[in-house]
């Protein structure tokens, strides 16, 4: 535990806001940001706060691997370049959904985060067409289908952690109010949650170098369109 707490005091020193680190200061002057600045987080925090069930003691387990899993997402959102990123083993790093096919850093920066949880879903059938295709969105588009979703920011935090370092089991929550339209469905402002368990294998520095998320890709898109009204 003395381990962690020096690697979360580290963490602490790089400048970010209080979930995230990795956002200003020096470690970021020559960071390439995708919208050519660092994002603010005031609405998804804000969110976060109003929203969350778990409130854990800075410096704990619980905690440590929340700022870090949040990290990660925000250097994967708004990074567009690996080399830029503090939170992973870059030449390491491995990223999979239910076991299924691995990816690098790059591939996954190319495919972006809801592309790559969503993936399982492509296939359909004549009578049941996929909700949601990856392969017909790209990473930006992506990303606006689901901030039109959640104008107010899509929440997530850590429920348990079922072991430590370097092998880190968790289980965790995501969370948002779906205030806009998802395809041809209008929303209604209710809240979308859905729930899974990760695991991420740490350096000795808490960098990810491989990452395993398992969960049920369908819980989120039932939400987005049943039994919501369709647009006139």
């Amino acid at each position: 535990m003395e381990e962690i707490a020096s690697s979360v005091k580290d963490l602490e020193l790089e400048k970010g806001d209080e979930y995230r680190s990795f956002l200003h200061g020096d470690t970021e002057k020559d960071t390439v940001w995708r919208l050519g600045e660092a994002p603010e987080y005031d609405l998804v925090n804000r969110t976060f706060r109003s929203g969350r069930t778990k409130d854990w003691k800075p410096g704990s387990l619980e905690e440590t691997v929340q700022h870090l899993v949040k990290t990660w997402e925000m250097e994967l959102t708004h990074k567009t370049r690996i080399k830029d990123f503090k939170s992973i083993d870059a030449e390491n790093f491995s990223f999979s959904v239910n076991g299924n096919h691995s990816m690098t850093g790059e591939e996954l920066l190319r495919t972006g985060s809801y592309n790559a949880l969503l993936a399982s879903l492509e296939h359909g059938g004549a009578n049941n067409p996929p909700l949601y295709k990856s392969s017909q969105e790209t990473f930006e588009s992506s990303h606006e289908i689901f901030r039109g979703v959640f104008p107010n920011g899509f929440a997530w935090e850590v429920l348990e952690v079922f072991s430590g370092p370097p092998t880190v089991a968790f289980k965790w929550r995501h969370w948002g109010k779906m205030e806009g339209s998802f395809k041809e469905h209008n929303l209604n402002g209710k809240t979308a949650e859905m729930f899974g368990i990760a695991i991420a294998e740490v350096n000795d520095e808490l960098k990810i170098g491989r990452l395993e998320v398992f969960y049920d890709p369908s819980q989120l898109l039932t939400q987005l369109t049943c039994p919501y009204n369709p647009k006139r």
